[in-house]
């Protein structure tokens, strides 16, 4: 006899079904699994053994081979320890194959039988159910989590005896299901706010143009300017995230080896070092995962002084600016993340901080500043829909409490989310932006007046606009005009998002 037990391996983003086949014959008592798992699975054998034991359940004395199929797949992850152990109980007589059937099981086992919390819980919960499955058992801890997936029986077990009383109907347990304090989370701000910002009334006004619109921005000025405040409260002005965004968002992070069982309910706000490798910000690694990138997926991704990365990651980022998504190739397979970031950026005009300030002379050269300004890229600069510059703000304002408005970052967002419910109804979406539009959806949904074309077209010619930049000006535009409420893209609207290019 065969036992058969259905588990799922996560690859990448996605995911495939997992058959741990069991088979047991008389000869030397040994485990073996074969499958092309890797050492992590290898070393189930020891937890399989002494979990079964301390749960008052028999190990079988016989020789126990273990397949995971199908076995081209590599398989990675303690999550088999629970299919192994009941494939092992099953083979064994312990249970039947009838109580088994038609259910997915993922958990890894403690020596002592309890379960442990497992990574990628909710991609396990989004494969089983793509695959037919309505019924899932869990370690406790992840319930919540893959309970996001609606169309699920998902079952919270705290031990391997506790699953087996279940599986033979002498104590039930009860499926979990979320409560409606859970379904809705409430978006609890934290500093800082465009309240605690005082003056630079121009960058505020182009944060709110980009978290309308989901436009990536450049904030460039003098050190101490309060660039990076302004950046830190962007995330703030964003909306709650949506159903399918926070499925999505829980999904990418649970790939990251960054939570066990953990819900992502507020927007990611990702600030990678300006050292951190290549890998760590496109994602990759022996068994790809994902990189900054992807984690900053529904959020914004900021990099704090952006000359000061290196060219191959801010060259890297390129290609997911535009397609949204990120593909990483290597020797053990090619996966594809989803990466909808916002990228907020930094910079000094200059290595020392203060070319063009008006109060602090600049003490570097003209060759000094051109090469420092030149490690952004034209292409990279040409992918960011704004670019704002950030000027000194006066000493004697800092400590003025009437130059504090209070009430400016709930105006502002009341503001952006009009904008947002225009473009929901407009696209029929939740998931599409002005900031994401391609080139035939601008021609259907962003129409400008006879007026803006001319004004657009003068203007592209005398500043030498390339074709993505006449496209950007537009594209900021017809967010501006949302704002405003506005149907059409009028001349106002083109001009104020010209003053966004450089």
């Amino acid at each position: 006899m065969v036992a058969r037990i259905i588990t799922v391996a996560p690859i990448g983003y996605e995911g495939a079904i997992i058959e741990v086949e069991c088979d047991a014959t008389k000869s030397l008592p040994s485990l073996q699994i074969v499958g092309l798992g890797n050492k992590a699975i290898d070393e189930a054998k020891e937890r399989v053994r002494s979990a079964i034991n301390n749960s008052m359940l028999d190990f079988p004395k016989k020789k126990i081979i273990i397949n995971l199929a199908p076995a081209e797949l590599p398989k990675d992850g303690a999550h088999y320890d629970l299919p192994i152990a009941l494939a092992i109980l099953c083979v064994s007589g312990q249970l039947q194959q009838i109580e088994l059937d038609g259910a997915v099981f993922a958990g890894e086992l403690a020596l002592d039988g309890n379960l442990r919390p497992i990574k990628a819980a909710i991609n396990i919960a989004q494969i089983a159910r793509e695959s037919g499955y309505n019924n899932l058992y869990l370690p406790q801890s992840n319930v919540s989590q893959a309970g996001l997936i609606d169309g699920m029986n998902i079952y919270g077990v705290s031990s391997i005896k506790q699953l087996y009383l279940h599986l033979k109907k002498e104590k039930i347990i009860i499926p979990y299901a979320r409560s409606p304090l859970e379904c809705s989370v409430a978006h609890i701000l934290s500093p800082p706010t465009l309240d605690d910002i005082k003056g630079q009334e121009q960058a505020k006004r182009a944060l709110i143009i980009a978290a309308a619109g989901h436009h990536n921005i450049l904030l460039s000025g003098t050190p101490g300017t309060g660039k990076t405040m302004l950046a830190k409260a962007l995330v703030n002005l964003l909306p709650d995230l949506a159903p399918e965004e926070q499925l999505s968002a829980t999904k990418i992070h649970s790939l990251g080896n960054k939570i066990n069982g953990e819900i992502i309910s507020r927007r990611p706000f990702r600030s990678p070092h300006h050292t951190a490798s290549l890998i760590s910000i496109v994602g990759g690694g022996i068994q790809p995962r994902p990189g900054e990138v992807s984690l900053a997926h529904t959020g914004v991704l900021f990099l704090d002084e952006m000359p000061e990365y290196s060219r191959s990651i801010l060259e890297s980022l390129r290609q997911p600016l535009e397609d949204k998504k990120i593909d990483i190739s290597r020797a053990n397979g090619h996966v594809t993340y989803p990466a909808d970031f916002m990228l907020v950026g930094t910079m000094n005009p200059c290595p020392c901080g203060y070319f063009g300030d008006k109060i602090k002379e600049c003490a570097c050269t003209s060759t000094q500043i051109i090469a420092y300004q030149k490690k952004l890229s034209g292409p990279l600069l040409d992918r960011l829909d704004m670019i704002v510059n950030v000027s000194r703000v006066p000493n004697e304002l800092l400590l003025d409490s009437e130059s504090l408005c209070q009430s400016q970052h709930i105006t502002a967002s009341d503001l952006i989310n009009q904008a947002i419910t225009i473009q929901n109804e407009r696209y029929g979406s939740s998931n599409k932006h002005n900031g994401t539009l391609c080139n035939s959806d601008i021609k259907k949904y962003a129409s400008l007046t006879v007026e803006s074309k001319s004004f657009l077209l003068t203007a592209a010619n005398r500043l030498s606009l390339s074709a993505r930049s006449y496209f950007k000006v537009i594209k900021v535009a017809r967010t501006i005009a949302d704002l405003d409420n506005c149907t059409s893209i009028l001349p106002l609207h083109i001009g104020e998002a010209l003053q966004y290019r450089r």
